[in-house]
């Protein structure tokens, strides 16, 4: 399959071995952009940014200890990427980023949802702010 990308539209032409999307021996059709990746987009990214406040930790040793006991927590009980993204400097305050993509957007909330769920129950730490974001659903 041939394809040219113009403005919002995608020009897709027939050629040998092409989609079934077109039929045999039709001229050009053009698909606006947003109909192919409607219909073929199956990439939904969730992300989940956690701010916790550090009480009892005057050093960036223990931080970065509770960080990484935290961390390697979360990727090995939910298969996630987790990254200290902000605020590195700071010995009193902790954010992670939580990232997991999917197919489905009811399992890339559920997941995040799982992953703050057991953060709220497991961290002495004071949570401070919890957000969530999910693209491509």
């Amino acid at each position: 399959m041939d394809s040219r990308l113009r403005g919002n539209d995608t020009e897709v032409t027939r050629t040998a071995g092409a989609s079934s999307l077109l039929r045999r021996g039709s001229m050009p059709f053009i698909f606006s952009a947003r109909w192919i990746y409607e219909r073929y987009a199956a990439m939904i990214i969730g992300t989940l940014r956690l701010e916790f406040r550090l009480h009892g930790v005057f050093s960036l040793k223990e931080k970065r200890k509770s960080a990484n006991s935290l961390k390697q927590k979360l990727r090995n009980t939910f298969n996630v990427a987790v990254a200290e993204t902000e605020s590195q400097d700071s010995h009193q305050v902790l954010v992670l980023g939580v990232v997991t993509v999917s197919n489905d957007t009811a399992h890339v909330h559920s997941r995040l949802s799982k992953v703050l769920a057991m953060v709220e129950a497991s961290t002495a730490d004071e949570l401070v702010h919890a957000d969530m974001d999910v693209f491509g659903a």
